[in-house]
Protein backbone atom coordinates (compact mmCIF):
# COMPACT_ATOMS: atom_id res chain seq x y z
CA UNK A 1 0.00 0.00 0.00
CA UNK A 2 1.39 3.55 -1.08
CA UNK A 3 1.88 5.51 2.21
CA UNK A 4 -0.12 9.10 2.28
CA UNK A 5 3.18 11.32 2.75
CA UNK A 6 4.93 13.75 1.29
CA UNK A 7 8.55 13.80 -0.02
CA UNK A 8 10.98 15.18 2.23
CA UNK A 9 12.28 18.02 0.48
CA UNK A 10 8.37 19.49 0.30
CA UNK A 11 8.43 19.29 4.04
CA UNK A 12 11.63 20.76 4.58
CA UNK A 13 10.42 23.65 2.39
CA UNK A 14 7.46 24.10 4.46
CA UNK A 15 8.77 24.02 8.27
CA UNK A 16 11.31 26.44 7.32
CA UNK A 17 8.83 29.05 5.94
CA UNK A 18 6.34 28.05 8.60
CA UNK A 19 9.18 29.01 11.33
CA UNK A 20 10.31 32.00 9.27
CA UNK A 21 7.22 33.00 8.40
CA UNK A 22 8.18 33.68 5.44
CA UNK A 23 8.90 32.18 1.90
CA UNK A 24 11.88 34.73 1.28
CA UNK A 25 13.88 33.37 4.01
CA UNK A 26 13.18 29.64 3.85
CA UNK A 27 14.24 30.10 0.37
CA UNK A 28 17.58 31.75 2.16
CA UNK A 29 17.86 29.05 4.57
CA UNK A 30 17.65 26.11 1.99
CA UNK A 31 19.46 27.47 -0.78
CA UNK A 32 16.68 27.58 -3.31
CA UNK A 33 14.71 30.18 -5.17
CA UNK A 34 11.38 32.01 -3.34
CA UNK A 35 9.45 30.59 -6.36
CA UNK A 36 10.52 26.73 -5.70
CA UNK A 37 9.33 27.01 -1.65
CA UNK A 38 6.44 28.79 -2.81
CA UNK A 39 5.50 26.03 -5.10
CA UNK A 40 6.72 23.09 -3.33
CA UNK A 41 4.34 24.66 -0.50
CA UNK A 42 1.25 25.21 -2.55
CA UNK A 43 2.15 21.57 -3.74
CA UNK A 44 1.67 20.47 -0.01
CA UNK A 45 -1.55 22.34 0.24
CA UNK A 46 -3.05 20.25 -2.65
CA UNK A 47 -1.95 17.06 -1.31
CA UNK A 48 -3.21 17.95 1.65
CA UNK A 49 -6.61 19.61 0.23
CA UNK A 50 -5.79 21.67 3.31
CA UNK A 51 -4.79 25.75 3.16
CA UNK A 52 -1.63 26.32 5.14
CA UNK A 53 -0.84 29.87 4.56
CA UNK A 54 -2.96 33.03 4.15
CA UNK A 55 -1.18 35.41 1.63
CA UNK A 56 -1.07 38.89 1.02
CA UNK A 57 0.77 41.85 0.12
CA UNK A 58 2.64 41.96 3.24
CA UNK A 59 3.81 38.62 3.30
CA UNK A 60 2.57 35.01 4.63
CA UNK A 61 0.70 33.73 7.54
CA UNK A 62 0.48 30.17 9.12
CA UNK A 63 -3.34 29.52 9.30
CA UNK A 64 -3.98 27.68 12.31
CA UNK A 65 -4.51 24.36 10.69
CA UNK A 66 -0.64 25.13 8.94
CA UNK A 67 0.07 25.79 12.55
CA UNK A 68 -0.85 22.78 14.03
CA UNK A 69 0.73 20.94 10.80
CA UNK A 70 3.83 23.11 11.35
CA UNK A 71 4.36 21.86 14.83
CA UNK A 72 4.04 18.17 14.10
CA UNK A 73 6.35 18.39 11.23
CA UNK A 74 9.33 19.87 13.03
CA UNK A 75 9.36 17.38 15.49
CA UNK A 76 9.35 14.55 13.21
CA UNK A 77 12.07 16.07 10.71
CA UNK A 78 14.26 16.64 13.79
CA UNK A 79 13.61 13.32 14.75
CA UNK A 80 15.03 11.84 11.72
CA UNK A 81 17.84 14.79 11.87
CA UNK A 82 18.79 13.21 15.30
CA UNK A 83 18.88 9.50 14.40
CA UNK A 84 20.44 10.30 10.71
CA UNK A 85 23.36 11.89 12.67
CA UNK A 86 23.63 8.90 15.32
CA UNK A 87 23.92 6.71 12.89
CA UNK A 88 26.59 8.68 10.99
CA UNK A 89 28.45 9.38 14.90
CA UNK A 90 28.46 5.78 15.51
CA UNK A 91 28.92 4.20 11.80
CA UNK A 92 26.05 1.65 12.11
CA UNK A 93 27.83 0.39 15.11
CA UNK A 94 26.10 -0.23 18.73
CA UNK A 95 22.83 1.50 19.02
CA UNK A 96 20.82 3.32 21.34
CA UNK A 97 18.02 3.21 23.34
CA UNK A 98 14.76 5.17 24.71
CA UNK A 99 14.08 3.85 28.14
CA UNK A 100 10.99 5.83 29.74
CA UNK A 101 11.43 5.76 33.19
CA UNK A 102 9.81 7.58 36.55
CA UNK A 103 11.66 11.29 36.88
CA UNK A 104 12.35 10.75 40.77
CA UNK A 105 13.88 7.08 40.34
CA UNK A 106 15.57 8.76 37.22
CA UNK A 107 17.49 11.17 39.10
CA UNK A 108 18.09 10.16 42.41
CA UNK A 109 18.77 6.63 41.66
CA UNK A 110 19.61 5.56 37.87
CA UNK A 111 21.41 8.69 36.88
CA UNK A 112 24.34 8.55 39.44
CA UNK A 113 24.62 5.11 38.26
CA UNK A 114 24.33 5.75 34.83
CA UNK A 115 27.68 6.05 34.02
CA UNK A 116 29.21 2.90 35.25
CA UNK A 117 26.64 1.62 31.97
CA UNK A 118 28.50 4.18 30.09
CA UNK A 119 31.99 3.10 30.52
CA UNK A 120 30.96 -0.53 29.82
CA UNK A 121 29.27 -0.29 26.81
CA UNK A 122 30.37 3.42 25.10
CA UNK A 123 28.70 2.09 21.96
CA UNK A 124 25.05 2.08 23.21
CA UNK A 125 23.16 5.40 23.79
CA UNK A 126 20.95 5.59 26.68
CA UNK A 127 18.04 8.22 26.38
CA UNK A 128 15.94 9.14 29.05
CA UNK A 129 12.02 10.40 28.84
CA UNK A 130 10.02 10.85 31.94
CA UNK A 131 6.69 9.21 32.19
CA UNK A 132 4.59 9.35 35.08
CA UNK A 133 1.54 7.16 34.02
CA UNK A 134 1.11 3.86 32.71
CA UNK A 135 1.10 3.97 28.57
CA UNK A 136 1.67 1.65 25.36
CA UNK A 137 4.52 0.82 23.80
CA UNK A 138 3.14 0.21 20.15
CA UNK A 139 2.01 4.51 20.59
CA UNK A 140 5.87 5.44 21.36
CA UNK A 141 9.35 5.33 20.18
CA UNK A 142 10.47 3.52 23.98
CA UNK A 143 12.15 0.15 24.09
CA UNK A 144 11.21 0.04 27.46
CA UNK A 145 9.94 1.91 30.92
CA UNK A 146 11.16 1.67 34.37
CA UNK A 147 7.48 2.43 36.21
CA UNK A 148 6.55 1.29 39.61
CA UNK A 149 3.24 -0.20 40.21
CA UNK A 150 1.88 -3.79 41.35
CA UNK A 151 1.21 -5.33 38.41
CA UNK A 152 3.06 -5.80 34.85
CA UNK A 153 1.17 -4.07 31.66
CA UNK A 154 0.27 -6.30 29.01
CA UNK A 155 2.05 -7.41 26.08
CA UNK A 156 5.55 -6.95 28.40
CA UNK A 157 8.13 -8.62 30.56
CA UNK A 158 8.15 -7.77 33.82
CA UNK A 159 11.69 -7.30 36.22
CA UNK A 160 11.86 -6.25 39.79
CA UNK A 161 14.22 -3.72 40.42
CA UNK A 162 13.53 -2.10 44.30
CA UNK A 163 10.04 -2.12 46.12
CA UNK A 164 8.86 0.50 47.31
CA UNK A 165 8.95 0.80 51.57
CA UNK A 166 7.57 4.00 51.99
CA UNK A 167 8.83 5.81 55.40
CA UNK A 168 7.82 8.95 57.39
CA UNK A 169 9.90 11.93 57.19
CA UNK A 170 10.10 15.32 57.86
CA UNK A 171 12.38 18.21 58.99
CA UNK A 172 14.58 18.03 61.97
CA UNK A 173 12.81 21.28 62.52
CA UNK A 174 9.43 20.13 62.90
CA UNK A 175 9.43 17.68 65.27
CA UNK A 176 11.46 17.60 69.04
CA UNK A 177 15.53 16.87 67.77
CA UNK A 178 16.49 13.28 67.97
CA UNK A 179 13.28 11.38 68.68
CA UNK A 180 10.70 9.87 67.10
CA UNK A 181 6.78 10.82 67.01
CA UNK A 182 4.46 7.97 67.74
CA UNK A 183 2.23 6.56 65.23
CA UNK A 184 -0.78 8.14 66.87
CA UNK A 185 0.80 11.42 67.00
CA UNK A 186 1.51 11.71 62.72
CA UNK A 187 -2.24 12.66 62.13
CA UNK A 188 -1.74 16.10 64.27
CA UNK A 189 0.68 17.17 61.36
CA UNK A 190 0.04 18.10 57.74
CA UNK A 191 0.03 14.85 55.85
CA UNK A 192 1.38 15.87 52.73
CA UNK A 193 -0.20 13.57 50.20
CA UNK A 194 0.93 12.05 46.50
CA UNK A 195 -1.61 11.97 43.65
CA UNK A 196 -0.05 9.03 42.25
CA UNK A 197 -0.82 7.43 45.49
CA UNK A 198 -3.72 8.94 47.17
CA UNK A 199 -4.62 5.85 49.25
CA UNK A 200 -0.84 5.76 50.79
CA UNK A 201 -1.47 7.21 54.21
CA UNK A 202 -4.66 5.33 54.61
CA UNK A 203 -2.43 2.14 54.19
CA UNK A 204 0.74 3.38 56.02
CA UNK A 205 -1.68 4.05 59.38
CA UNK A 206 -4.07 0.45 58.21
CA UNK A 207 -0.21 -0.68 58.78
CA UNK A 208 -0.13 0.22 62.70
CA UNK A 209 -4.07 -0.48 63.20
CA UNK A 210 -4.77 2.91 63.00
CA UNK A 211 -7.75 4.61 61.07
CA UNK A 212 -7.24 8.46 60.64
CA UNK A 213 -10.25 10.16 59.51
CA UNK A 214 -8.25 12.75 57.50
CA UNK A 215 -5.50 10.57 56.17
CA UNK A 216 -6.36 11.95 52.33
CA UNK A 217 -6.44 15.48 53.25
CA UNK A 218 -3.13 17.79 52.48
CA UNK A 219 -1.05 19.54 49.98
CA UNK A 220 -0.69 16.82 46.82
CA UNK A 221 2.38 16.28 44.55
CA UNK A 222 3.13 14.59 41.59
CA UNK A 223 6.76 13.47 42.50
CA UNK A 224 8.39 12.34 45.39
CA UNK A 225 11.17 15.20 44.76
CA UNK A 226 8.17 17.94 45.16
CA UNK A 227 7.11 15.99 48.51
CA UNK A 228 10.98 15.89 49.59
CA UNK A 229 11.04 19.44 49.05
CA UNK A 230 8.12 20.12 51.37
CA UNK A 231 9.18 18.31 53.60
CA UNK A 232 12.25 20.15 53.77
CA UNK A 233 10.91 23.03 53.80
CA UNK A 234 8.19 22.15 56.77
CA UNK A 235 5.23 21.96 55.24
CA UNK A 236 4.36 18.52 56.74
CA UNK A 237 5.22 15.06 56.85
CA UNK A 238 5.60 12.73 53.88
CA UNK A 239 5.94 9.30 52.83
CA UNK A 240 8.74 8.45 50.72
CA UNK A 241 11.10 5.88 50.09
CA UNK A 242 14.57 6.32 51.38
CA UNK A 243 16.29 5.32 48.59
CA UNK A 244 15.21 8.44 46.96
CA UNK A 245 16.18 10.89 49.73
CA UNK A 246 19.80 9.50 50.92
CA UNK A 247 21.33 12.46 50.59
CA UNK A 248 18.64 14.25 52.61
CA UNK A 249 18.46 12.54 55.50
CA UNK A 250 22.69 12.22 55.35
CA UNK A 251 22.34 16.07 55.86
CA UNK A 252 20.30 16.51 57.96
CA UNK A 253 17.55 18.07 55.78
CA UNK A 254 15.35 15.30 56.33
CA UNK A 255 14.69 13.11 59.54
CA UNK A 256 12.90 9.73 60.07
CA UNK A 257 9.44 10.58 62.05
CA UNK A 258 8.44 7.15 62.94
CA UNK A 259 10.91 4.17 62.23
CA UNK A 260 8.37 2.34 60.58
CA UNK A 261 9.00 1.05 56.95
CA UNK A 262 6.54 0.45 55.20
CA UNK A 263 5.92 -1.90 51.43
CA UNK A 264 3.09 -0.40 49.66
CA UNK A 265 3.06 -3.28 47.27
CA UNK A 266 4.76 -1.15 44.46
CA UNK A 267 7.68 -2.33 43.14
CA UNK A 268 10.23 -0.09 40.98
CA UNK A 269 10.44 -2.26 37.44
CA UNK A 270 11.99 -2.27 34.19
CA UNK A 271 9.24 -3.14 31.50
CA UNK A 272 10.54 -4.68 28.12
CA UNK A 273 8.01 -5.38 25.39
CA UNK A 274 8.26 -8.59 24.22
CA UNK A 275 8.05 -7.18 20.38
CA UNK A 276 11.95 -5.48 21.01
CA UNK A 277 12.83 -8.63 23.75
CA UNK A 278 15.53 -9.70 20.95
CA UNK A 279 17.41 -6.63 20.77
CA UNK A 280 21.05 -6.55 21.77
CA UNK A 281 21.38 -3.55 23.12
CA UNK A 282 18.64 -3.65 25.29
CA UNK A 283 19.45 -7.16 26.75
CA UNK A 284 22.70 -5.39 27.89
CA UNK A 285 20.94 -2.85 29.34
CA UNK A 286 18.78 -5.18 31.42
CA UNK A 287 21.86 -7.07 32.32
CA UNK A 288 23.22 -4.14 33.75
CA UNK A 289 20.42 -2.50 35.27
CA UNK A 290 19.23 -5.85 37.29
CA UNK A 291 22.73 -6.48 38.38
CA UNK A 292 23.00 -2.90 40.08
CA UNK A 293 19.26 -3.13 41.76
CA UNK A 294 20.89 -7.09 42.93
CA UNK A 295 23.52 -5.18 44.54
CA UNK A 296 21.60 -1.86 45.85
CA UNK A 297 19.04 -4.55 47.51
CA UNK A 298 22.47 -6.63 49.34
CA UNK A 299 24.06 -3.65 50.52
CA UNK A 300 21.19 -2.05 51.90
CA UNK A 301 19.40 -5.33 53.21
CA UNK A 302 16.27 -5.17 50.58
CA UNK A 303 14.42 -7.93 50.14
CA UNK A 304 11.75 -7.92 47.03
Amino acid sequence: MRRKIPNTWTLMAFEAAARHQSFTKAASELALTQSAVCRQVAGLEEFLGVQLFLRSKRGVVLTEAGLTYSRQVAVRLNSVERDTLEMMARRGQGGSLEIAVVPSFATRWLLPRLASFQRDYPDITVNLATRTRAFLFNDTEFDAAIHCGKSAWPGVSAHDLLPENLVAVCSPALIAPSTYLRPEQVQKYPLLQQSTRPYAWREWFGSLGLSVEHDMTGCRYELFSMLSQAAIHGMGIALIPPFLIEDELKAGLLTVAVPHAFLSGNSYQLLCPEARSESAALKQFREWLLLQAASYRESHLIST
